[in-house]
């Protein structure tokens, strides 16, 4: 009994601690993962949020209109989760400079769904491997982390201003729905 008792014990704080050293083991790729999720929910609220006949609004002539930030987070989101996961992007066809807001929303959402999947095989192993963006500019696959959750914060916040200078509020700055 003393023995089955002690086996039990130990195989109890081995599977503990072998889920504790798997979950360490990927605290850079875990926190992009996070990022991906917080972004996806927050952009496509503040996409789905305008108006469809606010997509052309910019604030000034030389600044990306709303449609436009949609657009570039559509290609970016293809893009940079592909090159940080090492995962081909998915072929598709290109929208129309005219597309609809329900077109671009739309795409939005696949573009998100694309980045969970090939993020989801990203591991820490890996995170001074080199590789090439914007050009031949030469970066590593931390730093291509980064950038990746940077642009959305950055469109993130771009998007919520744009929101704010026609009267509505940014998702993150609602109160929760009970």
């Amino acid at each position: 009994m003393k023995v089955s008792l002690s086996l039990g014990i130990l195989s109890v704080c081995w599977i503990s601690a072998t889920a504790a050293a798997q979950s360490a083991a990927t605290p850079v790729s875990d926190a992009l993962r996070s990022s991906q999720e917080r972004s996806a929910k927050n952009l496509i609220a503040a996409a789905e949020e305008f108006p469809a006949d606010k997509y052309g609004f910019k604030p000034t002539p030389a600044q990306m209109s709303v449609g436009e930030v949609v657009a570039h987070l559509i290609e970016g989101n293809d893009f940079l989760c592909s090159k940080v996961s090492g995962t081909a992007a998915p072929k598709r066809t290109e929208l129309a400079k005219t597309a609809t807001k329900d077109q671009l929303v739309a795409r939005l959402k696949e573009t998100f769904q694309f980045c969970e999947k090939a993020l989801a095989k990203v591991n820490d192993s890996d995170l001074g491997g080199k590789m090439q963006l914007f050009g031949k500019r030469e970066f590593t696959r931390a730093q291509a982390m980064f950038i990746t959750s940077d642009d959305w914060a950055d469109h993130y916040s771009q998007l919520a201003i744009y929101l704010r200078l026609n009267g509505l509020l940014p998702p993150t700055a609602k109160k929760p729905e009970s």
